[in-house]
């Protein structure tokens, strides 16, 4: 049977996903997720550092071994909001053509446009829910941006807005102390509401009845609110929380020093010192959809543009 892989290089992280396609779904045959941290200091400089690009290509390098040893003969690398920022992204595409076409030949990363990047992704993220439940409002917090998406399942997307605000730009931007002060958090607080609110004018989100959140921060947060000692991808998906639990877990996770937050089970390390970030982010989504929306729950997927990068690969797509 065909095989098929998404990669999704973001600001933070770089993730593969290998999968069968089969009666109109995918089947996972490996999933995996690095933290590489592509977009460190790209928001300072403009430019992708050669130690981010270093990580990035040893990632990708062992994600090539795994297309070959799992016979994957279509792959698509979609890179996201660092790399449309990077002064030197040339660099970064010579070297990913370089190691994902030796797996499969002419294979190289791709740009997506911050609409291609929100229609991916709520693809990827309300494929298993109940259409009934919605519109939805699909919320990609990545890195170095944040993607919201409205529309339904039958409709697609009906709007959407990449924000140039995210866990790593926010963190650099604003919150150098560890743990940040309150100056630093009232200033980030600031930043986020103004890029959020030139999203929020952009998308009709009053007419969301479900809020989903995707991507590392979204799923760390589900698994501190509900308690897990470790990391669970199958407790996370699809996992709901009150926006009482959310707004406590963040205040917790902001206040935080690094050494704290990586020391929570269900902390991935290279998380650990941009999460308060991210948090402060989500606080500022939830009150806004509470107050436009009269959402009150937030749904975590585990499924994402990942996820709806691999299903542009199929003829079901």
């Amino acid at each position: 049977m065909t095989r098929v892989a998404g990669i999704d290089c973001g600001t933070n992280s770089i993730r593969l996903l290998i999968a069968e396609p089969a009666d109109g779904r995918l089947r996972d045959i490996h999933r995996e997720m690095r933290i590489v941290r592509l977009g460190e200091g790209v928001d300072a400089t403009g430019r992708f550092a050669p130690e981010a690009l270093a990580r990035t290509r040893a990632a990708l390098a062992d994600y090539a071994d795994l297309l070959v040893a799992q016979g994957v003969s279509r792959v698509r690398m979609v890179a996201t909001s660092a790399t449309r920022d990077a002064a030197n992204r040339d660099e970064f595409f010579a070297m990913t053509a370089q190691v994902l076409g030796a797996a499969v030949p002419g294979a190289v990363a791709e740009v997506i446009t911050g609409h291609q990047e929100a229609e991916l992704s709520f693809r990827g993220a309300v494929g298993e829910l109940d259409s009934a439940a919605g519109p939805f409002v699909v919320v990609d917090l990545g890195g170095g941006s944040t993607e919201v998406v409205l529309g339904d399942p039958v409709g697609g997307v009906s709007a959407s807005y990449s924000a140039d605000i995210g866990c790593v730009r926010l963190t650099e931007r604003c919150l150098h102390s560890d743990p940040p002060t309150v100056d630093e958090v009232a200033t980030a607080r600031g930043v986020t509401r103004e890029l959020l609110g030139e999203a929020l004018r952009a998308v009709p989100v009053r007419h969301a009845r479900t809020w989903v959140g995707v991507a590392g921060t979204m799923t760390t947060l589900s698994a501190l609110a509900h308690h897990l000692i470790e990391y669970d991808a199958g407790v996370i998906h699809l996992s709901r929380v009150g926006f009482s639990d959310l707004r406590a877990v963040c205040d917790q996770l902001i206040g935080m020093t690094r050494e704290q937050r990586a020391a929570l089970g269900p902390m991935h390390p290279g998380r650990a010192d941009v999460i308060g970030g991210g948090a402060i982010v989500v606080q500022e989504l939830a009150q806004s959809l509470a107050e436009h929306a009269g959402i009150d729950e937030l749904v975590v997927s585990e499924h994402d543009i990942l996820d709806g990068i691999t299903l542009s690969l199929t003829d079901f797509d």
